[in-house]
C-alpha cells in the first residue's frame, strides 16, 4: 500500500471471543480509502493467537489455519504503516479498537489515540428507522449484499461500502460534520517507530485497558447463574431464543427505556445471544463488551431490562406464550444478570400491553343482548369435541382476537366450548368448578362482540425498574392456618395472578389459594 494520505483505513478483525483483555485477534483487514470512501487498497492476514481459535462456527477459522501464521507481534510494524495518515473507519468501532489497543500493548507497543467512524453508531443519521444495525442490515439498506461475512476482508469490504455511501455528497443525508474533521485529525496521529524497551509497560497498560474509571469490567454471576448457564450450554441452540431474536428491534429496546447510547452494545449483545454460546465465561465477558463501549453500570442495567422486556414483547406477539420461551427468557436474565423476576413481570406487562392494543376500537356490546357476561381480552378458553375444521378455525379467531385457548379446565377459564359430543374430564371439571359451558354458535357470537380486557389497578412500569424490596418482619400465622410459602418476591405473584385471572390488591397478605396456583404453575412449567 502507498504512502498515507488523508482518507480513511477501515478496519475489520476476527477474535477468538468477546473480550478483548482475555481474547486474541485471529484476523484482521485494513481498507484504505479517499475521503470519499472509494477503496485505494487492501491489507489483511491471519494471526496466530497463541492458544484455541474460539468460534469456528462463526469465523470459519480453524487451528490449522493459523498453525503457522505470523502473531500480531510480527506484523505490528506493518500494521501502523498500513494505518498511519488515516481515520479509522469500523462497523462497531470501539469493540475492533479495544482488541486493537490490547494486541499492540501485548507486543510492547504505545497505540496513540485514533479518529474513528463507527458506521453502525452514524448508521442511525444515514439509516434512520432501522430494526437492526447489524452489518449486514444496514448494508441490505443501501442495496448491497455482503460477501464472505464474518471474514475480516469480506467485512471490511462491506464496511467500506456503506461508509462510501455515508461520504456521498450526492445520496442520502450529507455526510455528518464531526466525520468530515476525522480526515484532518487522522493525518496527525503520530505513530511510534517500534515497541516500549520497558516490558512493565504491557502490564500496565493491560491492567488499565481491564478498568475503566476504577470499575472492574468483568461482573461476577451467582452460583445458580452460573449453573443454569452450564446446564443451557450442553443443549443445543433453542429454536424459540433464536426465533424472538429475529423480530428483536434496537426501535423496540428504545421505547422500553433503553439509553440511547446503548444501541451498538445491544447489537453486540444480541449478537451473542444468536450464537446462544451461553458459557460463564461469555457473560462474563459482556461486561467488558460494555466497558469498551464506555456505559456505565446503571446504563447497562436500563439496557439489559430494555433488552429482555422487548423480547417478552415478542415472545406474546402471538398471543401464547411456550413454556420453551419462558425458558429461553430465563436464560437471558441469568446471561444478563437480571433477576428473573423480572421476567415474569415483564411477560405480565407485554400481555398487558398487547390487550390493551387489541382493545382499541372494540364496538361496544349491542343495545339489545341476551349472552349475559361477555367474552373479554385475555380470556382463556377450553375446547371439547366440536367440528375439526370448525375448532380449528374458532380457536384461530380466538387467538388473533387475545383470547388465549388452554388445554385444561381451572378456576380461572372463562369458557368451556362444547358441542355436547364429548362428556370427558375436561366436562367434568367444568361441572365441579361451575365454568360457563357454551355452544360454538354462541361462542362465535361472544367473540364478534368481543370486549377490551378488565381494567388492572395497576400497570407494574415501575416494577421493572424498582430494586429488591426490603422482605417484611413474617407475621406468625393463626391457629389452624394453611400456611403456604416461596421465596418468590410478592410483586411477581401478585403480576402472574393478574395475568392468570385472579383479583389481587396491590397490598396485604397473598391468599393461600393463589400461592398454591403460583407454586404449582412454575414446578409444572405452566399456567394454570
Amino acid at each position: 500500500m502507498g504512502p498515507p494520505s488523508a482518507g480513511f483505513a477501515v478496519l475489520d478483525v476476527e477474535t477468538t471471543g468477546l473480550s478483548p483483555t482475555s481474547d486474541r485477534i485471529i484476523e484482521i483487514a485494513v481498507i484504505r480509502t479517499d475521503p470519499h470512501g472509494q477503496v485505494l487498497g487492501e491489507w489483511t492476514t491471519r494471526l496466530n493467537p497463541d492458544g484455541p481459535v474460539g468460534a469456528t462456527h462463526i469465523h470459519g477459522i480453524t487451528e490449522r489455519d493459523v498453525r503457522h501464521a505470523p502473531r500480531f507481534a510480527d506484523i505490528a510494524r506493518d500494521l501502523s504503516s498500513t494505518l498511519a495518515g488515516a481515520a479509522v473507519a469500523a462497523h462497531n468501532a470501539k469493540f475492533d479498537l479495544a482488541f486493537l489497543r490490547t494486541e499492540y500493548a501485548r507486543a510492547g507497543w504505545r497505540l496513540p489515540y485514533l479518529p474513528s467512524l463507527c458506521t453502525l453508531e452514524a448508521s442511525g443519521h444515514h439509516l434512520p428507522g432501522l430494526p437492526r444495525r447489524r452489518l449486514p442490515d444496514c448494508c441490505a439498506a443501501i442495496g448491497l449484499r455482503v460477501e464472505d461475512a464474518h471474514s475480516a476482508l469480506g467485512d471490511a469490504r462491506a464496511t467500506a461500502a456503506l461508509l462510501a455511501a455515508f461520504m456521498h455528497p450526492a445520496w442520502g443525508p450529507p455526510p455528518r460534520r464531526q466525520d468530515l474533521d476525522l480526515l484532518d485529525a487522522g493525518t496527525t496521529v503520530s505513530w511510534p517507530s517500534g515497541p516500549e524497551a520497558d516490558a512493565a509497560f504491557v502490564w500496565t497498560e493491560l491492567s488499565r485497558m481491564r478498568t475503566t474509571e476504577g470499575r472492574t469490567q468483568r461482573s461476577t454471576l451467582s452460583a445458580q447463574a452460573q449453573r443454569n448457564i452450564s446446564r443451557n450450554q450442553a443443549t443445543a441452540p433453542a429454536a424459540p431464543l433464536v426465533q424472538l431474536l429475529e423480530r428483536f428491534s434496537l426501535v423496540d429496546a428504545l421505547d422500553e427505556g433503553a439509553p440511547e447510547g446503548t444501541l451498538a452494545y445491544l447489537e453486540k449483545l444480541a449478537e451473542v445471544l444468536e450464537d446462544y454460546e451461553l458459557t460463564t465465561e461469555e457473560s462474563e465477558a459482556l461486561a467488558e463488551v460494555a466497558a469498551v463501549h464506555e456505559l456505565e453500570p446503571d446504563a447497562v442495567a436500563e439496557a439489559h431490562r430494555a433488552f429482555l422486556l422487548s423480547m417478552a414483547s415478542q415472545a406474546v406477539g402471538d398471543g401464547r406464550i411456550s413454556r420453551a420461551e419462558r425458558t429461553e427468557l430465563n436464560a437471558v436474565a441469568d446471561l444478563l444478570a437480571v433477576s428473573k423476576s423480572h421476567v415474569a413481570i415483564a411477560l405480565d406487562r407485554a400481555s398487558a400491553h398487547r390487550h390493551d392494543h387489541l382493545g382499541q376500537g372494540l364496538a361496544p356490546l349491542p343495545a339489545v343482548w341476551d349472552l349475559g357476561e361477555p367474552l373479554r381480552v385475555g380470556d382463556k378458553v377450553v375446547f371439547t369435541g366440536c367440528a375439526q375444521e370448525q375448532r380449528a378455525a374458532l380457536e384461530e379467531a380466538s387467538e388473533a382476537a387475545g383470547v388465549r385457548v388452554v388445554g385444561g379446565v381451572s378456576g380461572v377459564v372463562a369458557l368451556l366450548v362444547t358441542d355436547g359430543t364429548m362428556d370427558g374430564t375436561k366436562l367434568a371439571k367444568a361441572r365441579e368448578l361451575g365454568t360457563r359451558q357454551v355452544d360454538p354458535a354462541t361462542y362465535q357470537r361472544l367473540l364478534a362482540h368481543i370486549q377490551p380486557a378488565r381494567p388492572t389497578t395497576h400497570r407494574r412500569d415501575t416494577l421493572l425498574s424498582a430494586t429488591s424490596p426490603t422482605p417484611a418482619r413474617p407475621k406468625q400465622p393463626r391457629a389452624g392456618a394453611r400456611v403456604v410459602t416461596t421465596d418468590t418476591e410478592p410483586a411477581v405473584i401478585r403480576a402472574w395472578a393478574r395475568q392468570n385471572g385472579y383479583d389481587i390488591g396491590e397490598r396485604g397478605r397473598i391468599r393461600a389459594d393463589i400461592l398454591e396456583a403460583y407454586t404449582r404453575s412454575q414446578v409444572e412449567g405452566i399456567d394454570p
